[in-house]
This record gives structure tokens, C-alpha cells and sequence, in this order.
């Protein structure tokens, strides 16, 4: 689990003016995507004291570690700590406008269907658009989730395509080259015969036990043997849960994310582009993340992967007949944190809303 590092005792450290100016440095920040300066701040917010008071302040803040000082300017930043604390302490909750309800809801209304791949899809391109972070969620994990039944679909004389529906909706496709033309009947004995071994039983008991349930399967169709036979080899690509897991990673635009100040330079712009290509590294980040029924913020150095120790994940679970997928944002650290939060539980809570019709 990512638990930042002391995090019961953030700001503790802190006396009741340190609080009040690490917050209009954070708000300052967030805002103007610029170092903020004493007389910013000063000029910003109604702190009842001197600018030389708040530098020293900042100056305080910056010794407890909850500011840098950037070399090439005047200003200060907040540092991971500094927004942990914001998170944890200071952050109020945020009520969406019926307009940004609505415009959530529309791109989730356009999924057309309650098929838990088109509809998470849609509802990261809401998330994208209306926070202005990378949006990303993942599909349910399946290793428990059951399967519900097989097809067997006849492409060509010679190709045929498995379907597997797995609970909630979910559908696996892998093709089939076959040695030899099979009859359409041989097709509907070995989807009987599938189904009665299979269906109702989990991916990862399926994925460990296929060949043993299929070994003493028989049928007077030597066809429909031969073909069993050639099932228990592409069966285990069927199953195969790691790369079912990494399949089910989904981003929303990365150029949301382009267009931010963060992402100005070459080099930045070139390491986010690199970040949305490593589908295993995000879904191993975003899939394994703990929320025991509430949302989840991770900021900086508290993500485990160091490609991502400039980036804050925000994230929530969404349910779907009894399975958990996560959605959320990726962002950099500067971010309107009550805005995304009150996004990312808004838009999980009606996925399954939606799913659950």
C-alpha cells in the first residue's frame, strides 16, 4: 500500500499563521502555475501582517520542508508534504454545478449501452475534459469473476472465433486456426460440451485447471475431439489473466495534460508521452491501489514508481456485479485538488449507478 511517509503527523510541526500562509502559497500556486513570492501573497490575501512577516513565515515553512525555493526565482513552492498536508487538513469538499453534472453525464449517456468496456472508456474522456488531467481507470480485476458461457463462431472453413462472456459484462475473444474444415454440428457438440465443464466457474480456476477439466472429455464426434484437443491450447491464451490485466488499462488524452505549464518543456512533454506508452507500468500503478470503499490520493514521491514521483494519482472504485474497477486522474502535483476529488467521486459513483441497471 502507498502510505505517505508520517502521514498522522503532518502539519503538527506547524504554528497557526505557518497554516495560513502554506495555504495561500498552495493556492497561489495552483492558480498561477508560478513560484509565489511574499509580496504575491501578501497582495492576494488579507493576512493582517507585513510582507516581511510572510517571507519569514515562508522562510520557516521552507526549513520544516513544506516549501522549496526554486534557484531561479524569488518565490517558493509547495513540496509533496506541502500538498499532503493541504489534502489531509485544509481541503474543503467541492459541489459539482448541475452543468458539470450534466456534461459528465451526457459523455457517460453516449456510451449507448451499459457494457462495462465502452462505458469506462467514455467515462475517462469525461474525467479528462472536465478536469484537465489524464484520465484512467481500470476494468474489474477478474480473477474471481465468473464465467457465464462460450461461443464458438465460425469465421472461415478453417478459423473460429471463442467467445467467452464472463460476468459483468465482459467478453474475451481469441481466433482459432483449425487443421481441417469443421462442420457446423461438430461446433454445436463441442459448445455444449465446453460450456458444461466451464461455464460457472472462475478465470483463475479455469486458467489453472483447464486441461484436467477437459482431458477426459469425450464425443463420438472425432471431429469434436480433435477440436477439444486444440481448445485446452488456445483456451489457456483465453484465460490468460496477465494479460487480461494489462489489457485493461485505459487513458483518456494526454493533451490535456501537454497544454499545462508543467509540460512546457521538450524534455517534460517527451517524459509524459513516454508514461501514457507503458500500458503495464499504469496498470500495475492504478490497478493495485488500495481504497477500501473511498477515494485515494497519492502525491509524488508516496507513488511507488519513480516515473511517477511528479504526479499525483487521484482515484476512486467503481462496482459492477460484484467486482471493483478503479477510475480516476493523473496530474501533476499543482492541481485543484477539491475540484478533482469532487470529479473523480462523481464520475465513479455514477459508473456504477449506471452498471448497476
Amino acid at each position: 500500500m502507498n502510505a505517505p511517509t508520517k502521514r498522522i503527523l503532518v502539519g503538527t510541526d506547524l504554528s497557526d499563521r505557518e497554516r495560513q500562509v502554506l495555504e495561500c502559497v498552495i493556492r497561489t500556486y495552483v492558480d498561477t502555475a508560478e513560484p509565489a513570492g511574499s509580496r504575491t501573497v501578501s497582495r492576494r490575501f488579507d493576512l493582517g501582517v507585513s510582507a516581511a512577516t510572510v517571507r519569514n513565515t515562508m522562510g520557516d515553512l521552507e526549513e520544516k520542508g513544506y516549501l522549496s525555493h526554486p534557484h531561479t526565482s524569488a518565490g517558493r513552492v509547495p513540496t509533496d508534504l506541502a500538498y499532503r498536508f493541504y489534502v489531509d487538513r485544509l481541503m474543503a469538499p467541492f459541489t459539482l454545478s448541475s452543468i458539470e453534472q450534466e456534461n459528465i453525464a451526457r459523455e457517460l449517456d453516449a456510451a449507448g449501452s451499459s457494457a462495462v468496456e465502452r462505458l469506462v472508456r467514455h467515462a475517462v474522456r469525461a474525467l479528462s475534459l472536465i478536469s484537465n488531467e489524464l484520465g484512467v481507470a481500470m476494468a474489474p480485476r477478474l480473477e474471481t469473476a465468473v464465467l457465464e458461457k462460450l461461443e464458438l463462431v465460425q469465421v472461415s472453413s478453417n478459423k473460429v472465433l471463442l467467445v467467452a462472456t464472463i460476468q459483468g459484462g465482459v467478453v474475451r475473444t481469441v481466433y482459432v486456426d483449425l487443421p481441417v474444415e469443421v462442420p457446423a454440428e461438430t461446433l454445436i457438440t463441442l459448445t455444449v460440451a465446453l460450456n458444461e465443464r466451464l461455464a460457472g466457474h472462475s478465470l483463475d480456476e479455469l486458467r489453472r485447471t483447464l486441461p484436467e477439466r477437459l482431458r477426459d472429455a469425450t464425443s463420438d464426434d472425432a471431429g469434436a475431439s480433435e477440436l477439444m484437443n486444440i481448445f485446452v491450447q488456445s483456451g489457456a491464451e483465453l484465460f490468460n489473466l496477465d494479460d487480461l490485466y494489462d489489457s485493461q488499462i485505459h487513458l483518456g488524452s494526454a493533451s490535456v495534460l501537454a497544454a499545462q505549464p508543467e509540460f512546457g518543456t521538450g524534455e517534460r512533454l517527451k517524459g509524459l508521452i513516454e508514461l501514457t506508452e507503458r500500458r503495464d507500468l499504469l496498470a500495475q500503478a492504478v490497478g493495485n491501489r488500495e481504497h477500501r470503499g473511498q477515494l485515494r490520493i497519492t502525491i509524488g514521491g508516496e507513488n511507488d514508481s519513480e516515473e511517477l514521483s511528479e504526479l499525483t494519482l487521484v482515484t476512486a472504485e467503481y462496482r459492477v456485479a460484484g467486482l471493483q474497477g478503479v477510475i480516476g486522474v493523473i496530474g501533476p502535483t499543482r492541481m485543484p485538488y477539491e475540484k478533482v476529488v469532487a470529479f473523480v467521486d462523481y464520475t465513479s459513483s455514477l459508473v456504477t449507478r449506471i452498471l448497476a441497471t
